[in-house]
């Protein structure tokens, strides 16, 4: 009997992910977006942020998306050419990860964006890298309005 109950929760979980319809990106595609070559990052931002952007129309208002990336963009002020204001930027974006969390827990229809945000910041290490996630994030904010996203 005891067996029986963590396949529930697990069906119940897989459930729950169907319920908001994200398809999320694996790890290789969020790889390609930060770290790839340019053109195929290009691409799998484009495809990748219509997808996330479409699906999160539903459950996620645009005020809520511009909240995230209004930090996101006060980071990206801060990220400038010298290796000490580089630092201080990405200590501000790694710390971006426990207010993500917040809100997640906040706001359950914020959870999927929240995760796959602060999968995307581990990778982030350079000003280059950074500004490929700051255009995959405007991606999906673009995309969920034009889906209709209030």
């Amino acid at each position: 009997m005891s067996t029986h109950r963590p396949n529930q929760q697990r069906q119940g979980q897989r459930q729950q992910s169907q319920q908001h319809g994200i398809e999320l990106p694996p790890d290789s595609v969020l790889s390609t977006i930060i770290a790839g070559d340019p053109v195929e990052s290009a691409k799998a931002t484009d495809e990748w942020g219509q997808k996330i952007g479409t699906a999160l129309k539903q459950d996620l208002k645009t005020a809520q998306i511009r909240n995230i990336f209004g930090k996101v963009r006060q980071i990206e002020m801060y990220w400038a050419a010298t290796e000490t204001q580089d630092r201080t930027a990405q200590r501000d974006l790694i710390l971006l990860k426990p207010k993500l969390r917040y809100q997640a827990e906040r706001k359950n229809e914020v959870k999927e964006l929240a995760e796959l945000l602060a999968k995307m910041i581990d990778q982030v290490d350079n000003r280059d890298k950074f500004q490929r996630f700051v255009d995959f994030f405007e991606a999906i904010l673009a995309y969920h309005k034009a889906a209709g996203g209030q």
